[in-house]
């Protein structure tokens, strides 16, 4: 016979048990789905202008102010990166902009950082990463109320040969940040109302003093950066 105490231990286990389980489903946005018989991740709602943004990759990113000489498709590990090299005032400010357009509704961002090191390394030679912070901006987006923000990595990266200013983020219709957990919440809170998030990865370099102070390069790299967030998902425009 079971004891009085052990048995209610038991049950409060089972509750919390069974409590926490709940909450996990609730969490990733599963319970809809599971409730109407089927799995949400595996049937998961469509990307709105997933067609575009897919297009990316051929055609690059226009920038107002900005030339682009230069621009290709590149696999840089396991994606299709969109390569394209930019230059203003006759070629006196140049720029690449690398970018990683979602390709499918069950594609997910994972190591596209990682990524973008090794390519680095496969065009300068030793690269190596100084002077990290994470950095915030807000741009005012037409189809957004309030301004949305991005979070992005912000650092030097430089080898024997080059040096960088670099920004990276993940960037949403509705802001970005630098963590793919940030866009994998937003996407199952969205999937809760039948939608998606759709993401594009943007890693942004320019060209600075040899090892010099990346700070002295913020505001030229967070205008390009604020344009580039404006100018995706915005196809309208």
């Amino acid at each position: 016979m079971i004891s009085l105490p052990r048995f209610f231990k038991e049950r409060q286990f089972l509750q919390m048990a069974a409590l926490v389980l709940l909450v996990l489903l609730l969490a990733i946005g599963a319970l809809p789905g599971y409730l109407e018989g089927k799995w949400q991740w595996k049937q998961p709602p469509p990307i709105i202008n997933l067609g575009e943004i897919k297009k990316l990759r051929k055609t690059g990113l226009a920038i107002p102010g900005w030339k682009i000489t230069q621009q290709q498709e590149q696999m840089l590990g396991s994606g299709k990166w969109s390569l394209q090299i930019m230059e203003k005032d006759g070629g006196k400010q140049t720029a690449i902009l690398l970018l990683l357009p979602q390709n499918g509704p069950k594609d997910q961002p994972q190591v596209e950082w990682t990524e973008i090191d090794s390519w680095g390394r496969m065009q300068w030679g030793e690269w190596q990463v100084a002077q990290y912070r994470q950095a915030k901006f807000a741009v005012k987006q037409p189809q957004v109320k309030e301004e949305t923000k991005v979070k992005a990595r912000f650092f030097r990266a430089h080898s024997k040969q080059q040096t960088f200013a670099a920004l990276q983020w993940y960037a949403m219709p509705n802001g970005g940040h630098f963590s793919p957990l940030n866009w994998f919440w937003a996407d199952q809170f969205a999937q809760w109302h039948k939608q998606r998030v759709p993401w594009v990865a943007v890693s942004l370099f320019i060209p600075m003093e040899p090892l010099g102070e990346v700070e002295t390069t913020w505001e030229q790299v967070k205008s390009i950066g604020e344009t580039v967030q404006t100018r995706l998902f915005n196809f309208n425009t």
